[in-house]
């Protein structure tokens, strides 16, 4: 079960996701709203799954955790969910994934052109909103950090794509790109709401430290979900990182290992799979360790991230639900 705090936090923020979504060109809100599971392609009213919130939750978790009040952490909030959601949107392009939390993505929907400016939109809306109100020493500082974050993100994502294409990957390769792609916002997520809310440099990097923990683990995590997920709780079909032949971590894994399994990897990535080699290949990762392995990971990165709340003066109840959010990461099911 999800921890209370991102339910909480999602009605905190997200009026103000809502105000700067409806400043866009009415050409690209349709789209960003439908994304973001607020309507359907019509435009009708919904309560489609709108996504978890993990990345507001953790900027409104960052400030509290340092003695801010969550209201400074809602620009920083509203921005990561906005540039979390851009990468959805683009990866799911690049990804060719006609489906996402259920539904068909925004490019199966509206088209490719149409999802491209979208995601660029919510991109550029993210620092306008954490700029809009006064410019001050901590929303410049922010605004840097989301900076860095985007960059960090960006170069993951084509990492990720080198390695796609590469005949085979290292666990090594893999992690540091996963650290990029996943690790960077979610770090800065929480940094960001630490900034605003006023932590002092070493409390700060304590919990940047924390959040790049738990990136890694939750990325771990998701790869699992990739193959041996229940699509019912993913939105996405079963195995659907071996169909896409995606080198995720227990890809590559295997690959590193060698012998029976990394061979058996090397093989079936060589043509496009069926649905029963799927199956074949999947069982044979299974009784090789891998998925143990892979799960080990993130354990190992989830102590981690507790142990770094350890390094900084922060308040008892939101540094609870810090590591309540943690141990979630690490244990979901979809």
């Amino acid at each position: 079960m999800a921890p209370p705090v991102l339910d909480r936090v999602k009605q905190l923020i997200d009026p103000a996701l809502r105000l700067a979504v409806d400043t866009l060109d009415e050409n690209l809100r349709l789209p960003a709203a439908y994304h973001l599971g607020w309507c359907e392609a019509d435009g009708t009213p919904t309560t489609a799954d709108a996504g978890k919130g993990m990345r507001g939750a953790l900027a409104v978790l960052g400030a509290e955790a340092v003695g801010g009040s969550a209201e400074d952490a809602v620009p920083g909030a509203v921005a990561v969910e906005l540039i979390h959601n851009f990468s959805l949107i683009h990866d799911d392009i690049m990804d060719n994934d006609r489906v996402r939390r259920h539904r068909a993505t925004v490019w199966d929907v509206f088209g490719v052109g149409d999802a491209i400016i979208v995601g660029d939109a919510l991109h550029a809306l993210a620092f306008q909103v954490l700029l809009s109100d006064a410019v001050t020493e901590r929303t410049m500082a922010a605004t840097d950090r989301l900076g860095r974050a985007t960059s960090a993100m960006i170069a993951g994502q084509a990492q990720d794509v080198a390695l796609d294409r590469a005949d085979t990957a290292t666990l090594e390769q893999c992690l540091t790109m996963e650290a990029n792609k996943t690790g960077a916002l979610l770090a800065q997520s929480v940094a960001i709401g630490a900034v605003l809310g006023g932590g002092d440099p070493d409390t700060v990097d304590a919990l940047e430290h924390y959040g790049a923990a738990m990136g890694v683990a939750f990325q771990a995590v998701d790869d699992v979900l990739g193959i041996w997920g229940d699509p019912t709780k993913t939105g996405k079909p079963v195995g659907n990182d071996l169909r896409e032949q995606k080198k995720s971590m227990p890809i590559a894994l295997a690959l590193d290992r060698g012998g029976d399994i990394g061979r058996a990897v090397q093989l079936a990535f060589t043509s496009e799979l069926s649905e029963a080699e799927i199956v074949e290949l999947t069982s044979q990762l299974d009784g090789a360790g891998v998925r143990g392995d892979v799960e080990a990971l993130a354990d190992r990165h989830l102590d981690e991230a507790i142990g770094a709340l350890d390094r900084g003066e922060l308040n008892a109840a939101p540094r609870a639900e810090l590591v309540e959010v943690a141990r979630f990461v690490a244990t979901r099911s979809g």
